[in-house]
């Protein structure tokens, strides 16, 4: 018989293997096929198996992942509020490899699947304020700063609590100088071996100065660094297999032959004997492995507080206070305790303290920090302003929209901070690699031992062991795991340095590949700021005046930027509004609705048609004359009757001429896909030197042209700001949106583009070039590294120039192969991507 089960808690093909194994191993199941997509596990059994059984198989397991039927949502509920990790924690931490996909946990720790060090995850906190205390008196704390009530001491300001990186640092930092002064004297005294004379025999026999090296090197195996034989247990007991396996066995195995050589010499021949009777004891090479994996863990932990550290330059931004204006009077309040709608006094030089807009004044504002562009950008009544921005020189009030978790900067960094736990389609090859790398290298060791044992000079069985440890030492999983992640991390941190924010690793990877680009008119090549240029009737039977009367009643309903031009136009021309019911908007052609009662209906030739009203050729003719300038035209119908029109301009960015032809010279093909008519579009491509454009696009028009483009091998990027781009936007190989569009298509898509500007495009291509570009050079160095590593430590050179490499050397090496791979990613800090 055969039945299907929900599993949940899987992320990996590494989870849907261990699933698949563990429930395989259970008593009367047949076989077992586990879907990672469908989060399903088929399973035959001879007879029926009661589900209880496989519970508490993963349950055994380390409960990381739960089975229950299919359609049983209380279950699914109860593993979802299940907790993340062992604990209460103030961050959310993660594995830099992303072992378990985007899995969080709510404490500091190592992965239970590579063993390597939690990240902590960098959030923005609203209430941040630094807080006061008395010197003498540490149970005093104020929110300002003053006097202790107690002794009158002026209050000093708390140090704020170390991050997890920072704390991880401190202790890999404290244990790695107890391990090295421990290990110094074990190496003194083993090198002393070498020396002629040695007059540390003067004073004890070697084999007392053995039982010396064992005392010595208890702190160092049993204290500074017994986490490594932790993670390696654990990961033998688990089967996922790590840089901490090869670790554990390699100094596990030379610390044990050394304990058991010196308690029982007899034991082994003669081979394994010194002049003196004792026996070739390792705990120099024992301890000198593990103090250097450990400086290696350590210098990491200092690395991956770099990685991130664009997240970090963010959180600086945002200011801790604010000044509230109520009934006139100005006081200073916490940023947490901002309300929507509330008024603030923004003073020249300050942060913005949240989104909003500006409600008397006017200003420059420094916006670099968010959307990369230096030049100060001037600010009047009803513009919007972001949180932690910069005010220039000029104080002035602001009207709260947005705060907390809502403003554009807690926004930005959670993205950012999203997109750097994602996984890259690249990393799939690393991910193969990985899966077979341990075992292949133990395999390697095994093979090394017998080789030396067999052929290898005397002492043949003392080279055979050296050889073989320094095999699983110098063999690095990690710098391979490592070597996507990290250059994402940092590329997407890069990205919302210069405005550019990344969804996730697949759209970095696949902007580098893209050969097509699509792109809207309005919001997008445009300023999407449009103007009234003109309102004109037709015939007599209604005035300019009422058919403008109409216009801006009519859209005094709707939210398009088009119809919000109008509306601003009227109200400046004092016109009196009618009353408007029954609003619809058809997307790609206009709005319709009651106005006075009557039908009315504006937009396009499209919804003249849907409205049953004709358009005459001398109609057509005078609407063309504007439309031939790149303007746009909507038509005004009244019951049936088209009877005048509206022309609104929307400039054309500074920027997109110039942004459109750096693409075009980097072999992308740039299309123009536009719900305008095809005059205003012709006119507009004419401008932008753009040869191949469509007009009269529907969304459902735009979708179609996405997947025809995809059907032709193309890979496909559509760029995009309104709510009829949202389609295109999802069904393209990389959708990317205005950040001053609307949010529909900004979810749609999986790039954002903070200022809404074409050259941020350019921007995108080049970051995504430059990840990719470190990505493989992160990943040619760790498989070369390996490739060239493993043989060596084996003794491939012994033969041909008589060159063998010492565990503590490859330690050495092994230690700073990872940091190094952290060290190329973090260049790309420095790389220009504008």
């Amino acid at each position: 018989m055969k039945h299907t089960y929900h599993i949940h808690g899987m992320t990996c093909n590494g989870c849907r293997g261990h699933v698949e194994e563990t429930l395989s191993k259970i008593e009367g199941v047949s076989q077992v096929t586990v879907n990672l997509e469908k989060a399903e596990a088929s399973i035959e059994m001879e007879n029926h198996i009661p589900i209880q059984k496989f519970q508490e198989a993963l349950k055994k397991d380390g409960g990381t992942y739960s089975i229950h039927m299919p359609g049983d949502h209380h279950a699914h509920e109860m593993a979802d509020k299940k907790p993340k990790a062992r604990g209460e924690g103030t961050g959310t931490f993660y594995c830099p490899m992303h072992c378990e996909g985007d899995k969080t946990y709510d404490r500091p720790g190592d992965c239970p699947v590579c063993g390597m060090d939690l990240v902590e995850e960098q959030k923005l906190t609203t209430s941040s304020a630094t807080q006061f205390t008395c010197p003498m008196h540490p149970e005093i704390i104020s929110d300002e700063p003053g006097s202790c009530p107690i002794c009158g001491m002026d209050l000093v300001p708390m140090e704020a609590d170390l991050s997890a990186e920072e704390k991880s640092y401190k202790k890999l930092l404290k244990k790695f100088w107890i391990s090295s002064a421990f290990s110094l004297p074990i190496f003194i005294i083993a090198m002393g071996e070498m020396w002629h004379n040695n007059p540390l025999y003067d004073i004890l026999e070697l084999k007392y100065w053995n039982w010396v090296q064992f005392a010595l090197s208890i702190p160092v195996v049993f204290y500074a660094t017994w986490m490594f034989f932790e993670r390696a247990y654990r990961s033998i007991k688990t089967w996922n297999l790590n840089m901490f396996t090869l670790i554990g066995i390699g100094a596990g195995v030379a610390w044990l032959f050394s304990v058991f050589g010196m308690l029982v010499p007899d034991f082994f021949p003669e081979q394994f004997k010194t002049e003196a009777g004792t026996v070739h004891v390792y705990f120099e090479a024992a301890t000198v492995i593990l103090t250097l994996v450990l400086m290696g863990q350590m210098l990491e932990a200092r690395a991956h507080s770099k990685t991130n550290s664009a997240v970090k330059e963010l959180l600086k931004l945002a200011p801790n206070k604010a000044i509230k204006v109520v009934d006139g009077q100005e006081q200073e309040v916490s940023i947490d305790k901002i309300q929507i709608g509330d008024i603030l006094r923004v003073k020249p030089g300050d942060k913005i303290p949240v989104d909003g807009a500006i409600a008397e004044g006017h200003t420059s504002i420094d916006e670099s920090m968010i959307t990369g562009e230096p030049i100060p950008v001037n600010k009047v009544v009803g513009d919007k302003v972001s949180s932690g921005t910069i005010n220039g020189n000029q104080s002035f009030l602001m009207k709260a929209e947005k705060v907390g978790s809502d403003t554009l900067l807690a926004q930005i960094i959670q993205m950012v901070n999203n997109a750097s736990r994602s996984r890259a389609p690249i990393q799939k090859l690393a991910d193969t690699v990985s899966g077979y790398f341990v075992p292949i290298v133990v395999i390697i060791a095994v093979i090394t031992f017998g080789v030396w044992a067999v052929w290898g000079p005397e002492p043949a069985y003392v080279y055979a062991l050296v050889n073989a440890i320094a095999v699983l030492i110098i063999a690095c999983p990690c710098a391979l795991g490592l070597a996507t992640p990290m250059s994402v991390m940092v590329g997407v941190g890069k990205g919302a340095q210069n405005g550019v924010l990344i969804k996730n690793a697949e759209a970095l990877e696949k902007m580098d590949k893209v050969d097509v680009l699509i792109v809207d008119k309005t919001g997008t090549i445009t300023e999407g700021k449009p103007t009234v240029e003109k309102v004109g009737a037709f015939g007599d039977s209604h005035s300019e005046k009422e058919v403008l009367q109409y216009i801006v009643s009519l859209n005094s309903l709707s939210e398009h930027p088009l119809a919000e031009a109008t509306v601003k136009y009227g109200k400046e021309q004092k016109t009196e509004f009618l009353k408007a019911d029954s609003f619809n908007a058809i997307t790609g052609k206009g709005v319709e609705g009651k106005v006075n009662g009557k039908n009315t209906a504006l937009g396009n030739a499209k919804m003249m048609e849907k409205a049953n009203a004709k358009l005459s050729t001398e109609m057509v003719n005078e609407v063309q004359t504007y439309q031939k300038q790149g303007k746009t035209v909507s038509y005004l119908s009244i019951k049936g009757e088209t009877v005048g029109y509206v022309v609104i301009s929307d400039k054309i960015k500074a920027t997109s001429v110039k942004a459109i032809k750096e693409l075009q010279d980097r072999g992308i093909a740039v299309i123009m896909l536009t719900g305008d008519n095809h005059d205003t579009a012709q006119a507009v491509a004419s401008e932008l030197n753009l040869a191949d454009f469509k007009a009269g696009m529907l969304p459902e028009n735009k979708l179609h042209e996405v997947e025809k483009l995809q059907k032709q091998g193309k890979v496909v990027a559509m760029a995009g700001d309104g709510i009829n781009d949202a389609p295109a936007l999802a069904k393209s190989d990389v959708g990317i949106a205005m950040g001053t569009g609307t949010d529909v298509a900004i979810e749609s898509a999986a790039i954002t583009l903070v200022q809404g500007d074409l050259h941020g495009i350019v921007k995108a291509r080049n970051l995504s070039g430059a990840v990719m570009k470190n990505i493989k050079q992160n990943l040619f160095f760790a498989l070369i590294y390996n490739t060239l590593g493993i043989p060596i430590a084996a003794g491939v050179l012994f033969p041909f120039f008589g060159i063998l490499l010492s565990p503590m050397i490859a330690a050495l090496a092994m230690s700073f192969s990872s940091v190094s791979v952290i060290a190329n990613a973090l260049r790309l800090r420095t790389k220009s991507i504008s």
